[in-house]
């Protein structure tokens, strides 16, 4: 195998042309799991999509609330594009190599939005404070502006962490295995393929490790403890139960992203105690099915948002119908 070799720092860098992506090699029945993610990649498109379409052109959803919303279908949709095509094609084509610096690109953007991903959520989490806790506030408190910078600044913050920590693999050197155990080029399963040291990488998929997960979840849970003494304080309990069931479907999103995510990491990632096919069967489905679920459970119950969606429908369904009447009459 020919290597490209690079000068950093006065220290000889061995770049591999790419990597081999071998994770799914060893599963049983790994027909049927491609199937299943592609009809999960079908649904996160069309339900993202439908929530973006809606959004973006109706002015009476153009509120904080709702720019929380569209950010969520953004990213859940890059989030399962830069992986679901990419497990498929191998299924499909039997072809498993990446090249290095399309690895590094599909890493960025797969740790990027998912990081974009956990703070979506936690600005949701916000809304619903504020909403609760703030309600005759919440107008002037949560205002469209404010979100939007709340928003920038997560985007901002995700794309520039995730920058350095991807930047930092250009400085190792790839001199012996080149496959990459995962679903895709993993950052951990790549940094440990290195020959050099690589306790810089591992520090810092550490420390983004709490950052990106311990950090929103743990604002989420104190939002909802706040949420929760303001609810119990409430005189009415019809009150009590309206405010609490605005905040059901953001809690089932937020144990769906959450738990396994954490649990994976937590233990495969610093105890190694998980079974390496399991940790890739896992974190495949960790990742790929909360942008799925998210805009069915969270966004298209939303009343507003619902009511939306249920008038494109309409609309376009009675403009078929007419189309279809007019070619029947022509003939």
């Amino acid at each position: 195998m020919s290597f490209l070799r690079t000068v950093f720092n006065d220290s000889l860098i061995i770049r591999p042309p790419g990597f081999y992506i071998i994770g799914f090699e060893t599963f049983p029945f790994i027909s049927v799991y491609f199937i299943f993610l592609s009809f999960v990649y079908g649904v996160t498109v069309l339900f993202n999509s439908l929530v973006i379409y809606v959004i973006a052109f109706n002015h009476i959803l153009h509120t904080p609330k709702f720019l929380a919303v569209i950010n969520l279908a953004v990213i859940d949709l890059f989030l399962n594009t830069c992986t679901i095509p990419g497990m498929i094609k191998i299924f499909l084509v039997k072809d498993n190599f990446i090249p290095f610096n399309l690895c590094l690109v599909q890493m960025f953007v797969y740790y990027a939005f998912g990081t974009l991903e956990s703070f979506a959520l936690a600005i949701l989490a916000y809304d619903r404070l504020i909403a609760i806790c703030l309600p005759l506030r919440h107008n002037s408190v949560n205002t469209l502006r404010r979100m939007s910078c709340i928003v920038g600044l997560t985007w901002s913050f995700a794309l520039g962490v995730i920058a350095f920590s991807t930047g930092i693999m250009t400085r190792l050197s790839f001199c012996s295995s080149v496959k990459v155990f995962s679903y895709f080029c993993d950052y951990a399963p790549v940094f440990r393929l290195a020959c050099n040291d690589y306790s810089m990488q591992w520090s810092a998929a550490s420390l983004l490790t709490v950052m990106i997960l311990v950090g929103p979840f743990s604002f989420i849970l104190l939002s909802y403890v706040t949420i929760l003494v303001t609810v119990f304080r409430m005189k009415s309990l019809d009150s009590r139960v309206k405010a609490l069931s605005t905040c059901i479907e953001h809690i089932i999103l937020v144990a769906v992203f959450y738990i396994p995510l954490i649990t994976i990491f937590t233990i495969g990632f610093y105890l190694r105690l998980i079974d390496p096919d399991q940790r890739v069967l896992s974190l495949s489905m960790a990742s790929c099915i909360p942008p799925c679920v998210n805009p069915i459970v969270y966004s298209l119950k939303t009343k507003e948002l619902k009511i939306r969606a249920l008038a494109l429908v309409r609309k376009n369904l009675i403009g078929t119908n007419q189309r279809k009447s007019k070619v029947i009459r022509g003939k």
